[in-house]
């Protein structure tokens, strides 16, 4: 693996998936990559992705150095041929640069604007870090995927699933107070696919996933429907890709509710967080033993030191 940006850079998704399995059940291992440095380079908020990330290096032996673009570094300017006479200060070939002689694996946060799609699509910021770090780069989030948040998730119904069928997952959008990126949906589609789940999305017209992440996933926009006999199920509100960024409708209907679980085969319901509870899934739900949103957020540590381990080596 020279990159982790996608599950298209898995060789192989098993093997991986259980790496991270077991990390989780011994992650104190320090002679992995002792000596090593990380760069964590955040160009929007975060909470679980820099804390899991810092600590799957900790626990590797790595040390991870943090650096918040908007607070600690100079305005970075990403167009080729730029002339430099605004408020940028420093151009990505430079900052990248110099960032790739200083550490041995950059993980890169950055965050779509949601006003073009070509734009945001284009994976630029990501990209251009790719281009001119000259080292292995993780993606801890981009405009269009969330891997290292997919790969958690995946961890986590393996973990949770004792049968020997596939189990059937569906992804549901829910309401919210903002439009949000594409990013974690996508990526989780393109992982279940990968992982040959029995797998579907719903959502309300106007919502549909672009048809490259989705792949031939089943889109089924009555929600009763598809949550017959889920065994989990991933709320999660994204905008419209569509109508690029908009938000068409805010049905509450669509929030997750006990009504909604009683449909399922008592399944099992993820949210990768923040969640904005009472709108995105009901107390009543996030507070059951059905949830298991935060055994996803723990096991973020282990899918990141999973990515690390292979990356340092």
């Amino acid at each position: 693996m020279e990159n982790f940006t996608s599950v298209a850079d898995v060789s192989n998704l098993d093997q991986l998936v259980q790496q991270a399995i077991s990390f989780k059940e011994n992650p104190y291992q320090p002679d992995l990559a002792r000596g090593k440095k990380v760069g964590l380079i955040f160009l929007n908020p975060s909470l679980r992705t820099r804390l899991s990330t810092q600590v799957a290096a900790q626990n590797l032996g790595a040390e991870a150095i943090v650096l918040d673009i908007g607070k600690d570094g100079w305005a970075l300017e990403f167009e080729n041929g730029a002339v430099m006479n605004g408020n940028k200060a420093e151009h990505i070939k430079e900052a990248a640069g110099v960032m790739g002689r200083y550490f041995d694996v950059l993980g890169v946060r950055t965050f779509p604007g949601l006003v073009d799609r070509a734009v945001d699509y284009s994976e630029q910021l990501l990209s251009a870090f790719m281009a001119y770090a000259g080292l292995p780069i993780v993606s801890l989030e981009s405009g269009t995927r969330h891997p290292l948040q997919s790969l958690a998730d995946l961890m986590t119904i393996q973990e949770h699933w004792t049968e020997k069928r596939k189990p059937k997952v569906v992804l549901t959008w829910a309401p919210h107070v903002k439009a949000l990126p594409q990013a974690v949906p996508n990526s989780f589609s393109e992982w279940m696919i990968a992982a040959q789940m029995d797998f579907s999305v719903t959502n309300p017209k106007g919502y549909d996933l672009a048809a490259e992440f989705r792949g031939g996933a089943p889109v089924i926009h009555d929600q009763e429907e598809a949550l017959a006999d889920a065994d989990f199920v991933y709320v999660k509100s994204w905008s419209s890709y569509e109508d690029y960024g908009k938000v068409p409708s805010q049905d509450e209907g669509w929030s997750f509710s006990q009504r909604h679980l009683s449909l399922t085969n008592n399944a099992k319901v993820m949210h990768c967080l923040p969640v904005r509870r009472g709108l995105v899934i009901k107390d009543e739900v996030l507070d059951s033993a059905n949830a298991i949103h935060l055994d996803q957020a723990e096991n973020r540590v282990f899918a990141a030191q999973a990515v690390l381990n292979q990356l340092l080596k």
